[in-house]
């Protein structure tokens, strides 16, 4: 008879290296995640500030702009030159917002992190087939 051996076997072997491997794959993407993240917060803080900034000093580029055009334009009819600038400044607006719904529409987070998972997928279904 033989005797039963407390050294596990080739295949309990394999799968603890398998298991080992499978935590630092994961670990390594949860770092990249993290990586990524940061630098979304980051990006999105300073597009936040610089929005800000733009558009303030933007109105009062605008305002300014607004007084000197009546100012200047109109002696004859100010009704008019506010009503045509109302109409550039809406124009204006209307295409700064399609540009920001295409930007919004193309916009996407962790781009790393979601492909290196892809590949990750890849690689499994080939090495288990």
């Amino acid at each position: 008879m033989e005797q039963a051996t407390d050294s596990p076997g080739p295949l309990a072997a394999s799968s603890k290296h398998f298991a080992r491997r499978l935590l630092t794959i994961g670990e390594n993407r949860l770092e990249l995640f993290m990586v990524e993240m940061q630098e979304e917060r980051e990006r999105l803080l300073r597009a936040i500030v610089l929005g800000l900034g733009v558009a303030t000093l933007g109105l009062l580029a605008g305002l300014t702009l607004t007084g000197a055009l009546v100012v200047l334009l109109g002696g004859a009819s100010p009704a008019v030159v506010l009503m045509a600038l109302t109409a550039l400044y809406g124009c204006t607006a209307v295409v700064l917002y399609r540009r920001l719904t295409l930007l919004l529409r193309d916009w996407e987070n962790f781009p790393a992190t979601l492909d290196q998972l892809r590949k990750d997928c890849a690689c499994l279904e080939k090495s288990l087939n």
